[in-house]
């Protein structure tokens, strides 16, 4: 029986590839998904409903879009890593956790200690809080196999 983890938030490093390469190197049954992860298609999933003179909508469209694939592949998972960069504010990020939350989903975070602050509510609701891939993985790893 595979074990289905939702990989969320920053988008901008490989952090999902370290922790897919670090679970098959320990033959862990994990089928990873997310979110689409290449900025402009995301932006531009709602586009196919018509063009926007006001970015608001086509954001508030695209938005939606996304949200279809977001809300079931959470739903249909065990587990959700929701991982916070440095670089940018990933609201979507906080909103998954949320998301998470209410539905008392199971999620990890996965983030530096200097955001440990303005995080510290969503680190509060989650199973545990992770600042390396690695830790992602060897979490992975003990639930799997104990």
């Amino acid at each position: 029986m595979s074990f289905y983890v939702y990989l969320s938030g920053e988008i901008h490093t490989d952090w999902r590839d370290e922790i897919q390469r670090g679970a098959e190197a320990k033959g862990l049954d994990v089928v990873f998904t997310s979110a689409v992860t290449d900025h402009d298609a995301s932006d531009a999933a709602g586009d196919h409903l018509g063009a926007e003179d006001n970015a608001f909508w086509r954001d508030h469209k695209s938005a939606k879009v996304n949200a279809i694939r977001t809300k079931t592949l959470i739903e249909q998972s065990d587990l959700v890593v929701v991982r916070f960069g440095d670089k940018y504010k990933q609201w979507n990020a906080a909103f998954d956790a949320g998301y998470c939350a209410a539905l008392g989903k199971p999620f990890v975070t996965l983030h530096a200690e200097d955001i440990v602050h303005p995080l510290k509510e969503v680190d509060a609701a989650a199973m545990a809080w992770a600042t390396t891939t690695e830790q992602v993985v060897d979490i992975l790893s003990y639930v799997l196999k104990g």
